[in-house]
């Protein structure tokens, strides 16, 4: 397991010497030495835990607490401060303000230890739900949920560059049929390697392969104008025939395929993510109709019409 990281935040060097010389058998320590210096190393790689000093010149440790919990990426940090103070009503600010434990100066390692436990323990079970809440159990991938919200996000950044976006849905043809004749622990080891051939397809680290419910699989592939997404779509392809997964009720081949449908735009402010879907769900519905095991394409814009291809 990878060893938890810990972002020291205080003043005085001597203090940092003590939590590290406390914490450092157990956990990647980093520190800063101002409240500027820990927004930006946090920003720039995000720890799990921030054991905050309260007084500290510039921008104090309240300051920070707050403009890390306004932060979307580094709110759910949990903040314990680290103060000398033993005021009530400065513990109630700073719980008020998100921090979520108190430790106070000087420093007795056994309380350290095991605060910083406690938490550390804690966020790593609440990241693991908040992964499982976004992630396909049976594939692994992404689920319609974290698919929609990954959609509406990169709608929303590359409508500020104008840049293309393109979504490709996927179903497994006949899948049904092969459920009827197989079964369903056979159906589930099919979406498992339908999903991993997939993977392989979409290869840009930027590119969100998803199980967007059923049979029925989707990609987000930012930047990709209709050339590219051409390509992905002709990989996906060649990567599931290759798994020669046996199909003998299907009606166009002895082994597993599947119908492909693409819709590629450049993003605008006026655009909504749902017009992605609906597109490319409307070229996947026209392969199949076309006999399946095809990809159909479609070029779309906001207000000019549209590409068919």
């Amino acid at each position: 397991m990878t060893r938890a990281t810990i972002l020291i935040v205080d003043d005085e060097i001597s203090n940092i010497e003590i939590m590290n010389a406390v914490l450092e058998d157990d956990y990647e320590i980093c520190f800063s030495l101002s409240g500027q210096q820990a927004l930006d190393t946090a920003r720039a790689a995000p720890p799990d835990l921030i054991l905050l000093d309260v007084l500290m010149p510039g921008i104090d440790g309240f300051e920070v607490c707050r403009q890390l919990k306004e932060d979307p990426v580094l709110a759910d940090i949990p903040v314990i401060f680290t103060t000398g103070l033993g005021d009530t009503e400065d513990e109630i600010r700073g719980l008020s303000l998100g921090a979520i434990d108190y430790v106070t100066k000087p420093i007795q390692p056994a309380v350290l230890q095991a605060r910083v436990s406690n938490h550390v323990e804690l966020k790593r079970l609440r990241d693991q739900l908040a992964s499982m809440a976004v992630t396909d159990a049976l594939t692994g991938l992404s689920n319609r949920r974290q698919m929609e919200r990954a959609l509406k996000s990169e709608v929303g950044r590359l409508a500020r560059t104008g840049d293309w976006l393109t979504v490709v849905m996927i179903d497994i043809d006949f899948f049904k049929q092969f459920n009827d004749t197989y079964g369903h622990p056979a159906g589930d080891r099919c979406i498992t390697m339908v999903a991993a051939a997939l993977t392989r397809a979409v290869k840009r680290a930027s590119d969100l392969p998803a199980r967007y419910g059923g049979e029925e699989f989707a990609c987000i592939l930012p930047g990709a104008d209709p050339a590219g997404a051409a390509l992905v779509a002709q990989e996906i392809g060649l990567h599931v025939q290759s798994l020669n997964i046996p199909h003998e009720q299907s009606q166009i081949s002895p082994f597993i395929t599947v119908s492909i449908g693409v819709a590629s735009a450049r993003c605008l402010p006026d655009m909504t993510p749902d017009l992605w879907i609906q597109q490319a769900d409307l070229q996947l519905y026209k392969s199949k109709q076309e006999g399946r095991n095809r990809t159909t394409f479609i070029q779309f814009g906001a207000s000019e019409g549209l590409v068919e291809g």
